[in-house]
């Protein structure tokens, strides 16, 4: 049975301009980071996929190495795409990255030319397509000149492999760096992706931010819940299925700790003044800071509708936010 999307999908989203652009992202854009892979379940993907559209989510973020194993998520998308979004791929951006190990040798790592240029070539045949909507060079790579990345991303950018380039894991001072040489090489850098939550403010506390919005950039913070911290799930320990409990990946068993406890419990009781979940509230303070879109994740059908209803948080009052900073400052 053919797919046929939501008509309503785009009064349910709302979206802002990216930095400087004429391009519009979703508030909220989906990831596809975990539960995308080749062990994963095709059927629940696709079923995330369908339903982020339905609901106006026109941004979908991939890397190269996302899977597991590495190069898959970008396969199970591009089947998705191939037969439930045939007819919808002008409506959506589709990202992807290099930056991080794809494949052994010396030249499936970093940001050197002969890198980039290959992992994108190779992105587009699991993705099944001429172009990607955006390109990222994935993190800072100390051993590589910054100019041979950034003619990387120009000459990409140029063969019309990529509509746009962005940076991701940059410091403020690398950053304005990258972006200088790009426009000296009239290409713009349309997005800066960045770890960004109330229990990681760096992208705030280093001044990340301001050189953002001074060059007109825009932004996207992912673990916006701080890999699950900033919800209910730690709240009575630590679930066996989690992510804490596996102690593989970002958030490690010693991240939950009683202090961290602590704040999410007074966190979750403002929120609760909110009439709204500590997740809710956690993605809708992001926006608070200019933000241009959140970047999250999801498990589930479910999780991924709980995420959504942030876009109906109200406004923040003074009193809120100040009673946020102080259980953060705590």
């Amino acid at each position: 049975m053919m797919y046929l999307p939501n008509e309503n999908r785009y009064e349910k989203m709302q979206y802002a301009f990216c930095g400087n652009s004429g391009l519009q992202l979703p508030k909220l854009s989906l990831g596809l980071w975990h539960n995308f892979g080749g062990v994963d379940a095709f059927e629940n993907a696709k079923a995330m996929l369908l339903h982020a559209f339905d609901n106006g989510i026109t941004h979908f973020d991939i890397a190269n190495n996302y899977g597991p194993p590495a190069g898959s998520a970008e396969i199970t998308f591009g089947q998705v795409l191939r037969k439930e979004f045939a007819n919808h791929r002008d409506e959506l951006v589709i990202s992807t990255k290099a930056g991080y190990w794809m494949w052994n040798g010396p030249y499936g790592d970093g940001g050197s030319k002969k890198y980039l240029v290959s992992s994108l070539n190779q992105s587009l045949q699991r993705l099944q397509l001429d172009y990607v909507d955006i390109y990222y060079h994935h993190r800072f790579d100390a051993h590589t000149p910054l100019e041979e990345t950034a003619d990387a991303l120009e000459l990409l950018y140029k063969q019309g492999k990529t509509l746009y380039v962005g940076i991701s894991n940059y410091s403020a001072e690398q950053t304005q760096k990258m972006v200088a040489l790009l426009q000296s090489k009239q290409v713009p850098c349309l997005i800066h992706q960045f770890k960004y939550s109330m229990f990681h403010r760096e992208p705030e506390t280093t001044g990340l931010l301001e050189v953002l919005k001074k060059y007109g950039i825009g932004s996207i913070a992912f673990s916006p819940l701080a890999q699950g911290l900033l919800t209910d799930r730690y709240i009575a320990g630590i679930p066996q299925d989690s992510r804490a409990a596996k102690s593989h990946g970002f958030l490690q068993s010693n991240d939950v700790n009683d202090a961290v406890i602590q704040k999410v419990i007074q966190l979750q009781a403002v929120a609760k003044k909110r009439n709204q979940s500590l997740a809710e509230m956690a993605i809708a303070l992001i926006w608070e800071k200019g933000i241009t879109s959140v970047l999250i994740g999801a498990s589930s059908v479910a999780q991924l509708q709980t995420n959504l209803q942030a876009l109906h948080s109200q406004p923040f009052s003074q009193e809120h936010i100040q009673e946020i900073e102080n259980i953060l400052e705590s």
